[in-house]
């Protein structure tokens, strides 16, 4: 396949580009700053843009086969980003008619497993409150997801941890796997990846977790 990455030199997006050309997929890595993405092949291009102008990015999502996206808010004071960054790209892909669209999001902006226990929830509710613009930005972003055309699907994984990959994690879609606190960023690209062809999860949102 073709693929557009956004926010390639992320924890999770350096994830999707080294897999996706493992699997043999060729890969345009879309970054601020080419010298901070560390991942090399030949079926490798990489975009420089700060991605203010949809007209700019048309030609890095233009013939794709999907576009994947790790873009998204580093810490608090960052919140907006995400939201603003996904429009961006999705005004670049709908003008080029590219379908398939897949985001990180995060386990709080979808519904709580109906069978967690006291303690899940509560440390949701004080992780909620805690990143509470974070998440609202991420709210902003699914809602832009839902009010354009394409086939999107919103990755939402619990708290972030910088593991090998292991190809062993659980899926919901539209809702969250029971007791699922962690993930490892390589297994959520993984999923990411995986998840190019489900139809199932077409305009949903899908928890992933261990």
């Amino acid at each position: 396949m073709k693929l557009t990455v956004f926010g390639a030199t992320g924890g999770i997006g350096r994830e999707l580009v080294r897999q996706a050309l493992d699997a043999g997929h060729e890969v345009t890595a879309v970054v601020r700053d080419p010298a901070r993405l560390a991942v090399t092949g030949d079926r490798l291009e990489i975009v420089r843009s700060d991605l203010s102008d949809p007209e700019e990015l048309r030609p890095a999502v233009r013939g794709r086969d999907a576009v994947l996206s790790g873009l998204g808010a580093r810490s608090r004071e960052d919140a907006g980003v995400a939201t603003r960054l996904t429009r961006t790209v999705l005004d670049a892909v709908e003008a080029e008619g590219v379908r398939r669209l897949l985001v990180v999001s995060a386990a709080p902006v979808g519904p709580a497993p109906a069978h967690d226990g006291l303690l899940d929830r509560a440390v949701r509710r004080l992780v909620s409150a805690i990143l509470a613009d974070v998440y609202a930005d991420l709210r902003g972003m699914e809602a832009e997801l839902a009010r354009s055309g394409t086939d999107w699907t919103s990755v939402r994984p619990p708290r972030l941890q910088d593991k090998p990959l292991t190809g062993r994690y659980r899926t919901v879609v539209g809702g969250f796997p029971p007791r699922g606190r962690f993930i490892g960023r390589a297994d959520v690209a993984h999923a990411m990846l995986a998840l190019i062809d489900a139809e199932e999860t077409l305009k949903q949102g899908v928890g992933v977790a261990y």
